[in-house]
C-alpha cells in the first residue's frame, strides 16, 4: 500500500461525485435499486467517521425519462425544463434511501457564480459546514434549470472538484463507467494498462483520455482537468469505476482501486501558496502586540479582539493585510468579515460578535489556514 493510499485510510471527508452512467438506465430514468447500493456504501463510510458530500448527476435524465422524451434534448430551455422536473424525483429517491438509515438528506443546487463571488462561496461553505456538523447528507447538483452556459458546456466533475475546495475534502471520487486512466484505450487496445498513480495536473495524462458519453456530460478529460482544480486545494482524487462492488469501502480500506491523482502540496500549504501569489489586497488591518505575537508565536487564527484599527473598504471573502502598530506587514489573509464589519466587532471578544451584528459567521476575523505571514 503507498503512503498515499494509506493517507486515504485516514481521512474524514469525502467528496463523491456519481455519474449519470452510474444512476440511470441509459438516460432512462433512475435505478431505485442501485442508488440504494450507493446509499448503503455511503452509510458504510459515515460509521467509519467519514464526512460525506454528494455531487449527483441524473436529474436531466431522470426528467427525460418523466416528460417521455426519446432522446436527450439539444434545445437549452427543454433541457433546463427536463432539469428541474428530474430533480424532483432524484431528490426525493436520495432521501428516501438515506430515511431507511435514520439520515437526513439537504438539496444544494450550485452554479459556477455561486463559486466564483467569493462572498457567496463563503456563504456556500458556511451551509455545507453546517450540514455535516448536523450529520446531514448533502446532495449537491448544478443548477441546470437557471445554468445557461453551463448546461451545455458544463459538468459535474468540475462542480465536484470545487465543492471539494468548499467543504475541504480530504478526497474527492469520481465514480464513472470505466475503471480509471488507462496507458491506452482500453476499448481498442485489450492489454492497455490502469494508471494507478500520477500526479494530478500532468498534461501528458490528457492525449490518453477517451470520448464523452451520449448521456452524461462529461468524460476521462473533465476528470483530470476536475482533479487539477481539486489539487489547487491540496485535495488528491481517485478515478474509479462505480460498476466494481464495494468501490468506496474499498478505497477507504487501501485498495489500489482505479486512479488515484495526487496534489502537489498538502491541504494547508496550497491554500498559502495560493495566498502567498495574491499581490493585491483590499484593506489594511493593525494589529496590537498580542495579536501580533500569536498569529506569529503561537500560529493562531487572528480574532477581532486583537485589532486596533481598519483601513479600506473590503468585503468578506477579501485579502486584507495586517500590519503591527509601528507599519511593518505582519500577515495577509482572507478575511471573514468586510470593513463596515470588522470595525464593529474590532476590540471585542468572539462572543460579543453576535450582540453586536446581530448574527455571527465566524468566531474568528482570518482564520489561522487563511492566514500567511510575510
Amino acid at each position: 500500500m503507498s503512503a498515499e493510499r494509506i493517507k486515504i485510510t485516514k481521512s474524514r471527508r469525502w467528496v463523491i461525485k456519481l455519474g449519470s452512467s452510474l444512476l440511470t438506465s441509459n438516460g432512462c430514468g433512475l435505478k431505485a435499486d442501485t442508488l440504494q447500493v450507493w446509499v448503503s456504501q455511503i452509510m458504510q463510510l459515515r460509521e467509519q467517521g467519514i464526512d460525506t458530500v454528494v455531487v449527483s448527476s441524473g436529474a436531466v435524465a431522470e426528467g427525460i425519462s418523466r416528460l417521455g422524451l426519446k432522446q436527450r434534448p439539444h434545445e437549452l430551455h427543454k433541457l433546463q425544463a427536463a432539469a428541474a422536473v428530474g430533480q424532483m424525483g432524484l431528490i426525493q429517491a436520495y432521501e428516501n434511501c438515506f430515511q431507511k438509515f435514520g439520515v437526513h438528506t439537504a438539496q444544494i443546487l450550485l452554479t459556477h457564480e455561486d463559486i466564483s463571488n467569493r462572498n457567496r462561496y463563503l456563504n456556500a461553505r458556511s451551509t455545507l459546514r453546517t450540514l455535516l456538523d448536523f450529520k446531514v447528507v448533502p446532495i449537491i447538483n448544478e443548477n441546470d434549470s437557471v445554468a445557461t452556459d453551463e448546461i451545455r458546456f458544463g459538468d459535474n466533475d468540475t462542480l465536484a472538484a470545487l465543492v471539494a475546495n468548499l467543504v475541504e475534502a480530504d478526497l474527492l471520487v469520481l465514480l464513472t463507467d470505466q475503471s480509471g486512466l488507462f496507458d491506452e484505450d482500453p476499448r481498442r487496445n485489450s492489454h492497455a494498462k490502469l494508471i494507478q498513480q500520477a500526479r494530478a495536473g500532468d498534461r501528458s495524462l490528457e492525449k490518453l483520455v477517451g470520448e464523452v458519453g451520449t448521456w452524461g456530460r462529461g468524460g476521462m478529460l473533465t476528470k483530470l482537468r476536475a482533479a487539477e482544480t481539486a489539487a489547487k486545494s491540496g485535495t488528491p482524487t481517485i478515478i474509479a469505476s462505480g460498476m466494481e462492488p464495494d468501490v468506496l469501502t474499498r478505497i477507504v480500506s487501501g485498495a489500489e482501486v482505479g486512479t488515484l491523482l495526487t496534489p502537489e502540496f498538502g491541504q494547508v500549504v496550497a491554500r498559502k501558496q495560493w495566498l502567498a501569489g495574491q499581490s493585491r489586497v483590499s484593506g489594511l488591518l493593525t494589529l496590537d502586540t498580542g495579536a501580533v505575537r500569536v498569529i506569529r508565536e503561537g500560529g493562531k487564527s487572528l480574532l477581532a479582539v486583537g485589532v486596533k484599527a481598519v483601513d479600506g473598504s473590503f468585503r468578506r471573502g477579501e485579502i486584507v493585510l495586517c500590519q503591527d502598530t509601528e507599519g511593518n506587514e505582519v500577515a495577509r489573509g482572507l478575511v471573514n468579515y468586510s470593513a463596515d464589519e470588522t470595525r464593529t466587532i474590532m476590540g471585542h471578544a468572539s462572543n460579543k460578535i453576535e450582540s453586536l451584528l446581530g448574527y455571527i459567521d465566524d468566531e474568528e476575523l482570518i482564520h489561522r489556514d487563511n492566514l500567511i505571514l510575510v
